[in-house]
């Protein structure tokens, strides 16, 4: 009986194997993407204090960078 009940669960097992990698697959790409919007900040906030952008550039580049940042984590929580 437990050879039959082997073969039917394996697929069931080879698909949650493939959700599992397909899973983190996707959270490496979105911490990937996140460490990147992070540093964009960082870079923004090292121009800005160094007088290469004004102040209303910033601005407008730092809430686009963080709206992105915020969609991404909105996103990721939903995620599997």
């Amino acid at each position: 009986m437990l050879l039959i009940d082997d073969l039917l669960a394996g697929p069931v097992r080879g698909l949650m194997f493939v959700l599992r990698k397909v899973h983190e697959v996707v959270e490496q790409e979105l911490d990937a993407e996140e460490r990147g919007i992070l540093s964009d900040l960082s870079a923004l906030h090292c121009a800005l204090d160094s007088g290469v952008i004004t102040e209303a550039d910033f601005e407008a580049r730092e809430e686009t960078l963080l709206n992105r940042l915020d969609s991404l984590r909105g996103n990721s929580h939903g995620a599997l």
